[in-house]
């Protein structure tokens, strides 16, 4: 098993590893001339790190192969900007990708690794998109992952061959899906998340949030559940009243404190056995009962 690319930085003028942040058109117009000064490795030398990386885990060789390619990982990033996703975070993901095809590439296959690796440097984009797009997962099969990327596109096309960019049946046609799997893509495309704290009225500053239904009851229901809980605390206090002093506080300590108390905690207190205070609880709940019932009744 080969070893895995370190993620430290490089000693050349190289990027430094997949997570470096790259933040502001500035700082992408320096990374970008950053990687282009990195020289591109012929035929011979890129098989030769290839195996150096297979056979010995050469972690200079990968690193080598990683920097090398990492203006086309910025290339194809460039195609994915018009998801919303912020380029940088774009690039990061590319280059995930990349380190993952240099870990898998055969050199002994007769192919160039940018022929290898375009596609696992799309595959970590478009999942990044797709992440991104929605907190409901779309794109979860082969074809909506199709759609998702090439539906636009083709929406547009129809529209300039006299289409209708809308019209299901003739995109599904152009892409060689059932209609209906076009239309559920089309729904799920114009229902982006909206974030309930985003501003909708610029002159009275309304969010979604403001316009979302109260779950709570209504001010009525309110109040009358407050005078049935005060007029229930009311009849309990008046048949604790009626118990004798010791049942009153067992029943107290042990039902209505915070932190109700043993039954041998509150015979220590008294000077009771347990079963003691355990047969004055039970004569005191009885008698509780009986006093409540009837003021209900």
């Amino acid at each position: 098993m080969t070893a895995p690319i370190p993620m430290s930085p490089s000693p050349r003028p190289a990027p430094q590893g997949p997570r470096r942040e790259v933040r502001g058109s500035d700082s992408i117009r320096a990374y970008m001339d950053q990687v282009r000064r990195v020289p591109l490795l012929t035929r011979e030398q890129e098989v030769e790190l290839a195996i150096r990386h297979r056979d010995c885990g050469d972690p200079g060789a990968a690193r080598r192969l990683v920097d090398a390619n990492l203006r086309f990982v910025v290339r194809v990033a460039l195609g994915y900007r018009r998801y919303g996703v912020p380029l940088p975070d774009l690039i990061q993901e590319g280059n995930l990708g990349l380190i993952q095809a240099v870990e898998r590439f055969d050199p002994t296959r007769g192919i160039r690794l940018i022929s290898y690796a375009v596609w696992w440097i799309r595959a970590y984009i478009q999942s990044a998109v797709l992440r991104s797009w929605s907190v409901v997962r779309v794109g979860t099969t082969h074809t909506q992952r199709r759609l998702f990327y090439r539906l636009p596109s083709e929406a547009a096309a129809a529209v300039a061959g006299g289409g209708t960019a809308g019209g299901a049946e003739e995109l599904a046609e152009r892409l060689g899906v059932p209609p209906r799997e076009v239309r559920d893509m089309q729904r799920r495309l114009a229902g982006r998340d909206v974030s309930l704290d985003a501003p909708v009225d610029d002159d009275r500053g309304f969010s979604p949030m403001d316009r979302l239904a109260d779950g709570g009851q209504d001010p009525e229901t309110e109040a009358a559940d407050a005078q049935d809980r005060a007029a229930r605390r009311d009849r309990l206090r008046d048949a604790l009243g009626c118990l004798p002093a010791r049942e009153r506080a067992i029943v107290e300590q042990r039902h209505l404190a915070e932190e109700p108390r043993t039954l041998a905690q509150l015979g220590e207190d008294l000077g009771l056995s347990r079963e003691r205070v355990r047969q004055l609880e039970c004569a005191a709940l009885v008698k509780l009962r009986r006093a409540l019932f009837a003021d209900a009744a």
